[in-house]
C-alpha cells in the first residue's frame, strides 16, 4: 500500500465528508428547538466538542494500529475476528452504501431543481452521482484525492461567500409572528450531531497516510476543529442575515441569506454550492469506505476477492465496484415504487412490519434512519475497544494518547449509547428490518472459517 496521502489530504477528506448538505437543511430545525439564538450556537459548539472527544479517541487508535480499515482493525484486535467480520459485513451491506445513497438523494433533490427535465425522479440523479464518482475513483488514489481536494476547496469558498453575505446584510433585527415553534430540543441535538458525522472515516486510510503517527492525529483533531469553526460561522451568518425568527421560518437559510444581499441569482448559486458540498461528501465516503472491505477480504476467505489491490492505481478496485453495486441497489429499493414493493414483500416474508414509507418522507430520511442504529452500535464498540486494547497491552511503538483517560473515552461511549437508543426509537420498524445484516453476519463468519480450514 502506497503512502500517498499527505496531511492536507487528511484535512480535505474530513472536511469534505463532514460538511455536506446538513448545514443547509438542519439549522431551521435546530433553531426551532431552542428559545434563544445563543442556545442554538451553543448546541453547534457542543456538537463540535463531542466530535472532538471522539476524534481524540480515534487519534489514539488510528495512530497506534497503522492498518487500513479503521474500526474493522480496532474491533478485530479488541474483541476478536467474529466482531470484526460482522462489522465489515454490516459496513458493506448497510452502513456505507446507505450513507452513499442518502447523500446521492440530497444531490438529486437540488439537481432536480436546476435541471428538472433530465430525470423524472430523484433516483435517476442519485444513480448518476454514485456511478460518476465511483468510476472516477477507479482511476486511482491520486485521481480520487485530487477530486476530493478540489471539491473541498470549492465548497469552503462557497460557504465563505455565505458568511460574507451574512456580514453584509443590513441588521434590521428581524422578528415575526412565527416566534413560537413546536420544535424539539432532542431533535435539534440529534441533527447537530448528525451534521458532524463522518470525521471517523479518516481512520479507514491510516495505512496510506505519510508519517501517520503524527499526521493522523493532526488530521482528525484539526479537521474536527475546522468543521466546528465553519459551522459556527455559517450559523452566525444566518442569524445576522435573517434574524432569529427568520432562520426558524426559513426552509433554505443559505439561499435566503444570499438573496437578501445579492438578489435572486443567489438562490441558484446556493443550489450549485449545495451540489458541490454533497458531491464532496459523497466522493469522500466512496473513497474511504472501500478500504474497509479490502481489509475484510484480506483476513476472511469468504470475501477474499475483495482484498485485492490494483498495484499501479493503489486502489481496491473490486471492493469499490462492489460498494457501488450495493449502493445502487439501495437507491433503487427506497427510491422507486418497484423497489419499495420488493422491500415490503421481504419484510412480510421475514414476519416483520413493512416500513412506513410516508413517515420517513424520502430516500434520504429512509436510508439515514435505517443505517443509523447499526452505525451507532459499532461506534460504541469502537469506543469500548480503547479500554480493551489498553488492558491487552498496546504495541511498543505507539502514536497519540487520548488525554484525560479514562474520562474522555467514557464520555464518548455514553454519547454513542445515547445516540444508539435515540436512533432505534426513531427508526422502529425500519431498525428491525435493517438488523438482518448484524444477525446474518455470525453464520457467514462460521462459513468463512470453515472455508479457511479447507
Amino acid at each position: 500500500m502506497k503512502k500517498s496521502l499527505r496531511l492536507r489530504d487528511g484535512f480535505s477528506i474530513i472536511i469534505g465528508i463532514v460538511v455536506g448538505a446538513t448545514i443547509f437543511r438542519a439549522p431551521p430545525l435546530v433553531f426551532q428547538g431552542v428559545t434563544a439564538p445563543w442556545q442554538a450556537l451553543l448546541l453547534w459548539a457542543g456538537g463540535g466538542a463531542i466530535s472532538l472527544i471522539g476524534a481524540l479517541c480515534y487519534a489514539e487508535l488510528a495512530s497506534t494500529y497503522l492498518e487500513s480499515g479503521g474500526d474493522y482493525v480496532f474491533l478485530t484486535r479488541a474483541f476478536g475476528r467474529p466482531v470484526g467480520f460482522v462489522f465489515g459485513w454490516c459496513h458493506l451491506t448497510a452502513v456505507q452504501p446507505g450513507t452513499i445513497g442518502a447523500l446521492a438523494f440530497v444531490f438529486a433533490d437540488y439537481a432536480l431543481r436546476l435541471v428538472p427535465s433530465v430525470f423524472d425522479s430523484g433516483a435517476g440523479w442519485a444513480v448518476c452521482a454514485v456511478l460518476t464518482l465511483s468510476v472516477l475513483n477507479l482511476f486511482g488514489v491520486e485521481f480520487g484525492k485530487g477530486i476530493q481536494n478540489a471539491l473541498t476547496v470549492t465548497k469552503l469558498a462557497g460557504l465563505a461567500c455565505v458568511v460574507v453575505a451574512g456580514l453584509l446584510a443590513p441588521d434590521v433585527g428581524r422578528t415575526s409572528a412565527v416566534s413560537a415553534h413546536g420544535g424539539s430540543f432532542s431533535l435539534a441535538l440529534v441533527l447537530v450531531l448528525y451534521a458532524y458525522g463522518g470525521w471517523n472515516d479518516a481512520a479507514f486510510i491510516a495505512a496510506e497516510v505519510q508519517n501517520p503517527r503524527r499526521n493522523i492525529p493532526r488530521a482528525l483533531i484539526g479537521g474536527t476543529l475546522a468543521v466546528t469553526i465553519v459551522y459556527l460561522a455559517v450559523n452566525a451568518a444566518y442569524l445576522r442575515g435573517l434574524g432569529f425568527d427568520g432562520v426558524r421560518s426559513s426552509t433554505t437559510p443559505a439561499a435566503d441569506t444570499v438573496v437578501a444581499v445579492w438578489g435572486q441569482w443567489g438562490a441558484g448559486a446556493v443550489s450549485v454550492l449545495v451540489i458541490v458540498a454533497v458531491l464532496g461528501a459523497l466522493n469522500g465516503v466512496v473513497f474511504t469506505g472501500c478500504r474497509v472491505y479490502a481489509s475484510l477480504g484480506a483476513d476472511h476467505r469468504l470475501f477474499g476477492w475483495l482484498g485485492q489491490w490494483h498495484q499501479k492505481l493503489a486502489t481496491p478496485l473490486r471492493a469499490l465496484v462492489t460498494q457501488t453495486a450495493i449502493a445502487l441497489a439501495m437507491i433503487a429499493a427506497v427510491g422507486t415504487a418497484t423497489g419499495r414493493s420488493w422491500v415490503d414483500r421481504a419484510a412480510l416474508a421475514m414476519g416483520l412490519v413493512a416500513p412506513p414509507w410516508e413517515r420517513f418522507g424520502g430516500g434520504f430520511d429512509t436510508l439515514v434512519s435505517g443505517a443509523a442504529p447499526i452505525f451507532w452500535l459499532f461506534f460504541l464498540l469502537t469506543g469500548l475497544s480503547i479500554f480493551v486494547l489498553r488492558a491487552k497491552g498496546q504495541p511498543a511503538e505507539r502514536g497519540f494518547s487520548v488525554p484525560l483517560y479514562p474520562v474522555t473515552p467514557v464520555g464518548f461511549c455514553l454519547f454513542c449509547g445515547y445516540m444508539l437508543l435515540t436512533s432505534v426509537t426513531y427508526a422502529r420498524e425500519l431498525a428491525l428490518l435493517m438488523s438482518w445484516p448484524v444477525l446474518l453476519g455470525f453464520p457467514l463468519y462460521w462459513i468463512s472459517e470453515r472455508l479457511k480450514g479447507r
